[in-house]
């Protein structure tokens, strides 16, 4: 398999690099300086097609690949000078050759001047423009495939797209946010026969008025441009499919898109229901999805997270499992309601029944004792989020924002599990459900007094409740010592009520001076209030019926201890912050600090505990720009983090059939001292990209688990561990891609190391965490011949808890084809090998994916036809591991058979 591979690459670059020579040369202007990022591309003379084309580097060096035995004309251009034209003649027998231009500049450059052929790629400023046509291959479906064709710019596989190593944090269709920016819808959806060109927006900000004096380096927008057709015309597409799965089952596919843009509204319509497997809207990109709420305070210091309760829901592997029934309806609008008001808004609607088959070892440290567990979970997922977004914008001065966002959802899974552990067997049966649901508000308000005093204001509100309830029947009472249950029950049926509340308020006012066009200072004021309600109870339900609550508290040993909680806990910090920022030559630097009174304040168990505070937490900014598209970026802060009232409810709530926990009243903040390096180099000129990141966090005082275990049952407190015993994190990042005419080479490498200490049975207790993971490919992108994508991951994850060691590794070599033929005819296959193993090689599976699609369109007739076949190898399961410090976990997840479907699709 190696070799294969191996040779898999040299063909590639065989490819790559045969049948041709370099042209080079200079681009200066007429007084001999170089043009830095100027273009020039070359055309077949008899045909007008693009062969080739190249931007100037910092010294206006160009090079161009060009076939053998041609006749070429070369256009030079750059913005504000005349474009020139020479010709050029490859004969079969040639080799490099030079070829130097000097341009005129231009009397009278008019931004309306029409250009008689498309550059492929457009630098001006932090605008990168790439016209898509010039590197489609012609088997484009969406969004995500135009994507994946343009220099610098990576699809992963959860369709979130990142720019020279950066995630892309809002994505637009002319000049609209579509669903706020979501990169994944996006790519998954928007047809790729509309996109024209795609514009990166590097450095971005939303407010103009304040993207000269905030740090923007790691703020990538990509906006699509459509093409002329798509514009003022409704457009999409119908798709429809049924099949069957290996075991005779009926399968089904719907998915109706529709879009509309004009310059005075945009409306997107997305729907999708099938049982494919095909999940366009997860229960995490619920929880991650902010609606567009930027971070408040970005930089301030403080990490206080309102944090979702956890009841331990299943979560499928790569969104994999044994079945999975999706229902998504979405909507998005805008419309540009005057000169100085723009309205928009979305609504999301997704239904998702999953089952969720697993086996897992789990081996306790402490005890020394391995569970091996059987669980069959059925899921139901409701998730609804609504958002209404209004700008306005009198003049350039002045700007105000206002978005509204409500969510809601209902999950609920039912779960039968066995575990087997020592002598022991026991059948458990739970029930879970969550309601949550939340209304988040935002103001924002800029204005700019002159050209040298700007002020900005924020106000964020969130209103949230959840209420969790769990259920657990088992045939062994975990807990006898702790639980006061009738043991002459024949199953012990537990049951656990939960509430939670929450108010939270965050507001601060920004006052920038600009000093010079080189420096500006920056002062703070503002303040963060939450509030929150925490109640819970138990009860069992007994054999005839009848339900027993649980007293409020248990004596046990002597002291009592608390069942039911009825917890306020209120946290304010105020804060004033001072940020100088200054550039001199190719660096910049922006100190800062931020003095913060913190005043905490929990009510429970008929005392009160109050906590203040005053830290000064400093940040540091350092930014060197090596060259326009090459930069090294150092950052370093020091942050307090604060816990929400779920760690602080002292009376016990259950984490499942085997983990109980109870909060600590008395817990202090934490600290993390955040190192980060960061380098990036994106080379038009050569078509090399290289990014990479160094990242330490050292924390201190950090908020720990407090467990005492005995076999496999646990009680855990959260604690705060001495400043002797730092959690501490090593990470690196890197990645080199480079395009070599018609293929793009990538390597890609991830490492971190992790140590972290816990108190296990009164005992500290360090573990380590060493993983690794590495990725090799090679993606052709020719419009003539087949097209394929070879790549090798390899990923080592190393697990030390308290002197138990286990590897685990998971060697994943993959192919991609896409072929067309027949004229009509088109052939798109993905298969990736699985090899998972651990080091004692007690553990060993090898696993394979192979899917496929045939498509048929005639010419351009708006029907397409395909045969869609899902794990044609009919794999039955995947595998996967797990660390934390109190145990390491093996699962093998049961996944989808063969599905084969027929599916229309008609074009809008």
């Amino acid at each position: 398999m190696k070799k294969l591979f191996f040779l898999l690459f040299l063909f590639s670059t065989f490819l790559a690099t045969s049948q041709s020579i370099k042209l080079r040369g200079f681009i200066k202007d007429s007084i001999g300086e170089p043009l830095e990022l100027a273009n020039v591309i070359a055309t077949v003379k008899t045909t007008g097609d693009i062969e080739s084309y190249a931007i100037t580097n910092y010294e206006g060096r160009f090079q161009l690949d060009l076939p053998v035995n041609n006749t070429y004309i070369l256009r030079a251009s750059f913005l504000g000078f005349e474009t020139q034209e020479k010709e050029v003649t490859v004969p079969e027998d040639a080799s490099d050759l030079a070829l130097h231009f000097n341009l005129n500049p231009q009397a009278n450059q008019l931004d309306g001047v029409e250009i008689v052929y498309e550059m492929p790629v457009t630098v001006k400023g932090d605008t990168i423009v790439y016209n898509a046509d010039s590197f489609n291959r012609g088997d484009e479906k969406k969004l995500g495939d135009v994507m994946k064709n343009l220099p610098g710019v990576e699809v992963n596989d959860d369709g979130e797209i990142e720019v020279e190593g950066k995630a892309v944090t809002k994505v637009m269709v002319e000049g609209k946010d579509f669903f706020d920016g979501d990169s994944k819808l996006a790519t998954k959806n928007i047809p790729a026969n509309a996109v024209d060109k795609v514009e990166v927006l590097r450095n971005y900000s939303e407010v103009g008025q304040l993207s000269g004096v905030t740090n923007n380096q790691d703020n990538v927008a990509i906006n699509i441009k459509l093409k002329e057709g798509k514009k003022n015309f409704w457009f999409g597409e119908i798709t429809a499919g049924s099949g069957l799965d290996a075991e005779t089952e009926a399968r089904y596919l719907v998915h109706p898109k529709l879009f509309y843009y004009s310059p005075k509204y945009s409306i997107n319509f997305i729907t999708d229901f099938n049982d494919i497997g095909e999940v366009p809207f997860t229960w995490r990109d619920y929880f991650n999805f902010t609606g567009g709420f930027r971070n408040f305070n970005r930089g301030g210091g403080t990490n206080f997270n309102i944090r979702e309760s956890d009841l331990g829901f299943a979560v499928a592997q790569n969104n994999r499992a044994n079945s999975i029934e999706t229902k998504f309806l979405a909507g998005n609008f805008s419309y540009a309601a005057t000169s100085s008001l723009d309205l928009s808004g979305f609504g999301i609607f997704s239904d998702n029944k999953t089952n969720i088959v697993t086996n897992s070892l789990t081996q306790y440290i402490t005890s020394g004792v391995t569970e091996s567990t059987s669980s069959n979970s059925n899921q139901h997922n409701q998730l609804g989020m609504l958002k209404l977004s209004g700008v306005y914008k009198p003049n350039v001065n002045l700007q105000a924002d206002y978005d509204v966002l409500v969510k809601a959802s209902k999950q609920t899974e039912d779960d039968a599990t066995l575990s087997l552990f020592q002598d022991f067997s026991n059948a458990i049966s739970e029930n879970k459900e969550n309601k949550p649901a939340s209304i988040n508000q935002n103001l924002n308000v800029y204005y700019t007094l002159n050209d040298d005093n700007i002020f900005a204001g924020q106000i964020q509100h969130l209103l949230q409740e959840e209420d969790p309830f769990y259920n657990a029947v088992t045939d062994l009472l975990s807990f006898a010592g702790v639980l006061p249950v009738d043991t002459l029950q024949n199953r012990y049926n537990i049951n656990q009520q939960k509430n939670i509340k929450t108010h939270k308020l965050d507001a601060k006012v920004d006052y920038y001076h600009i000093i010079n066009n080189k420096s500006n200072i920056n002062f703070t004021l503002g303040s963060t209030l939450s509030r929150q309600k925490f109640n819970s109870n138990m009860f069992q339900l007994l054999d005839n019926g009848d339900r027993e609550d649980f007293s409020e508290t248990l004596e046990i040993e002597g002291e009592n201890q608390p069942l039911v909680n009825s917890v306020t806990y209120g946290f304010s910090d105020v804060f004033l912050g001072l940020h100088y920022k200054f550039k001199t030559g190719q660096f910049t630097f922006s100190p800062g600090a931020t003095l913060h009174n913190y005043t905490l304040k929990n009510e429970q168990l008929g005392t009160s505990e109050t906590q203040n505070d005053w830290r000064v937490l400093p940040d540091v900014f350092a930014l060197w720009e090596i060259k326009k598209s090459e930069s090294l970026r150092f950052n370093y802060s020091l942050s307090a983090e604060y816990t929400d009232v779920n760690n602080l409810a002292e009376a016990y709530v259950f984490n499942n059939y085997n983990r109980l926990f109870r909060g600590n009243r008395f817990l202090e903040n934490s600290f993390s001292h955040n190192y980060n390096l960061t380098y990036f180099s994106f080379n038009l000129f050569n078509y090399t990209n290289i990014s990479g990141s160094l990242n330490y966090t050292r924390r201190l005082k950090g908020i720990k688990n407090n467990s005492q275990i005995v076999t496999i049952n646990q009680v855990t407190s959260p604690i705060n561990i001495s400043s002797n015993f730092p959690d501490e994190t090593y990470a690196a990042f890197g990645r080199f891609s480079k395009r070599i005419k018609k293929v793009e080479l990538a390597a890609n490498a991830n490492v971190s190391f992790s140590t972290s200490n816990n108190s296990i049975n009164e005992r500290i207790q360090k573990s380590e965490s060493f993983t690794q993971n590495y990725r090799l490919s090679a993606r052709s992108s020719f419009r003539e011949w087949p097209n394929f994508e070879v790549g090798y991951n390899l990923t080592i994850n190393n697990y030390n808890n308290g002197g138990l060691e286990q590897t685990f590794y998971t060697q994943r070599p993959y192919v991609n084809t896409d072929i067309n033929f027949l004229k009509h005819f088109s052939l798109s296959a993905n298969w990736d090998l699985y090899n998972y193993t651990n080091k004692a090689k007690t553990v060993e599976n090898k696993y394979s994916f192979l899917n496929g699609t045939l498509y048929f369109q005639k010419g351009d007739s708006p029907w397409e036809f395909s045969l869609q076949a899902t794990n044609i190898l009919n794999t039955g399961a995947t595998n996967s591991d797990s660390f934390n410090d109190e145990f390491n976990t093996t699962s093998q997840y049961f996944v989808l058979p063969r599905i084969v479907m027929f599916v229309m699709k008609y074009d809008l």
